[in-house]
């Protein structure tokens, strides 16, 4: 199959493209492919790239079917993507967009099209699961027929070891140094992984000879982890730590089995006397006193029937020791078991180390820790790294809400690309929160403002100003000291009775200024000097 560009692209105004000697960063994971006016054709060594991403994905996908790393993942979902009651997920927060409410009105309506698109009410702790255990999430835009009415059409998921992202750098040489002139972005879909087979991990690109589609880059919706190791650059999925303990964890608890097992039950030994016989007499006189005593009934599941199997010797059953003449005689002792196999101290430890690579509090492992709900100084510290922890995942994975909402904008002409990236800032998306140690630590701290801005507001006017206790105690900016500026003001006039002080305040300066008002109105009418004097001297 040949390269073909599929899907649709935005473009920007035609400007010069700037001439560096420097890569951009590559924190996206997509693959640097090299081209330049002495190649014929682009040459991309995925080796290290394409081929370990499919491994860390399939290697990832297993890891988290183990138990308590999916107690863990599930742990890390409920808290992401919490679901209290029927109340919406996320929501969209235009309060810092300077835009008309007739726009914000626009703007959560189309947002609330691109959930339905992605199903994410229904769907979100999935979304969320496959996109923290893969480290990315891929889907394909496809506009319905008429965009300027309808937008996007449908927004399909894509396998993630099935696509990847191309960064293509056109180089030049200058003065024998290699600058980079353009750069061209493209997602590249194919069966990676039956084409690494075919050539070992390596991967020609010429044209009309890829096996794979080229893709526009905004026909794609792309989520990173972010999560981007530097030195094989791959981005990683935030599973990727855990893998070494997973695996300690698992030889650790295997091992433990296999030794309990075998130590556990108490067996016995046989001393039997053979007296002088010979060797093959005395192998043969101990072979029939085992067979005598041994008896080994096994119950088959499959069929039903119960067989014998004492023909089989192992480690769990009696020992059985020839004894020569001269001898204490037949003698039957009792070996004792094990007796430390209720000692797991190693394995709670590669247990707790698993979850500290998972950044979840080890406190959760314990099933017998309750939540306590007290006053900021019973929040571990774990709990509160946690929190932020879930904050930077859900800053992440809201790339994939924003790049739809951004493609619906300007599917439907709502906005351009360059409106868009002068926008993107002041939006931001808000998710439903459960976590009651972040709510909990936003009081203590709200409440110690307010008490520290309680015992300063008898020293305003004096030391200190209004303004002063509002930007350094209670850490307010400007732009919220206005707004509640504006607020309070409102209020005041629709409901006086919230402000009994302001309005005992504002009927005293008005009866202030209006006997100063009087008083100045009983007062003869003040001359300037010259017509003062003027009008002395003319006769009366």
């Amino acid at each position: 199959m040949a390269i073909s560009l599929f899907g649709f692209e935005f473009k920007k105004k035609q400007e010069d493209e700037p001439v560096s000697f420097v890569a951009p960063d590559n924190d996206d994971g997509a693959s640097i492919v090299s081209s330049g006016a002495a190649y014929y054709g682009i040459y991309m060594d995925i080796d290290g790239s394409v081929k370990n991403d499919i491994q860390n994905i399939q290697t990832y996908r297993t890891v988290s079917i183990y138990p308590d790393i999916d107690i863990a993942i599930q742990d890390i979902v409920n808290e992401a993507i919490p679901n209290e009651d029927e109340t919406e997920k996320v929501k969209l927060d235009l309060d810092g967009l300077e835009q008309p409410a007739k726009i914000k009105k626009i703007f959560n309506d189309e947002f609330k099209n691109v959930l339905r698109l992605l199903k994410f009410n229904e769907n979100a702790p999935d979304i969320f699961r496959q996109w923290y255990i893969d480290g990315r999430k891929y889907y394909h835009v496809i506009p319905s027929k008429n965009p300027r009415q309808d937008g996007i059409a449908e927004l399909r998921p894509i396998e993630a070891t099935r696509i990847k992202k191309v960064r293509e750098l056109i180089k030049d040489k200058q003065n024998g140094v290699e600058v980079i002139k353009e750069i061209k972005e493209y997602y590249l879909y194919t069966d990676f992984q039956n084409a690494m087979n075919q050539t070992n991990g390596t991967i020609t690109m010429a044209p009309n000879a890829v096996q794979g589609i080229k893709i526009s880059p905004d026909a794609i919706i792309y989520a990173p982890s972010g999560f981007f190791d530097n030195n094989t650059g791959t981005m990683l999925s935030y599973l990727h730590p855990c893998i070494r303990p997973a695996n300690q964890l698992r030889m650790m608890e295997d091992s433990m089995v296999v030794y309990r097992v075998s130590r556990a039950p108490e067996r016995r030994v046989f001393y039997i006397d053979v007296g002088n016989l010979p060797k093959g007499k005395a192998e043969q006189h101990m072979k029939d006193i085992m067979n005598r005593y041994r008896n080994k009934l096994v119950y088959d599941a499959n069929t039903g029937s119960v067989r014998n199997d004492k023909a089989y010797l192992s480690l769990l059953e009696d020992f059985w020791l020839p004894r020569r003449d001269g001898g204490a005689g037949t003698k039957i002792d009792v070996l004792p078991g094990a007796s430390n196999i209720d000692q797991i101290g190693d394995v709670t430890y590669f247990q707790e180390k698993l979850w500290q690579s998972l950044n979840v509090p080890s406190s959760r492992l314990r099933p017998e820790t309750g939540m306590s709900l007290g006053n900021s100084q019973t929040i571990s510290r774990d709990e509160v790294k946690f929190q932020k922890f879930i904050e930077k995942l859900r800053g992440k994975f809201s790339n994939i809400i924003l790049e739809a909402f951004k493609t619906q904008l300007i599917l439907k002409g709502i906005v351009t690309l360059e409106d868009w990236e002068e926008l993107r800032y002041d939006i931001k998306i808000v998710y439903q929160t459960d976590n009651y140690f972040a709510e909990l630590k936003n009081i203590e701290i709200l409440n110690t403002r307010l008490a520290a801005a309680m015992q300063a507001d008898q020293f305003v006017g004096k030391y200190y100003s209004v303004s002063y206790i509002r930007k350094n105690i209670l850490k307010m900016d400007d732009d919220t000291c206005d707004e509640m500026d504006e607020e309070i003001a409102a209020e005041a006039q629709e409901h006086p009775e919230w402000y009994p002080a302001m309005i005992q305040f504002q009927q005293q300066s008005q009866q202030q200024d209006g006997a100063s008002d009087v008083a100045t109105s009983d007062q003869p009418e003040m001359l300037p000097p010259e017509q003062g004097n003027e009008q002395n001297s003319r006769p009366v």
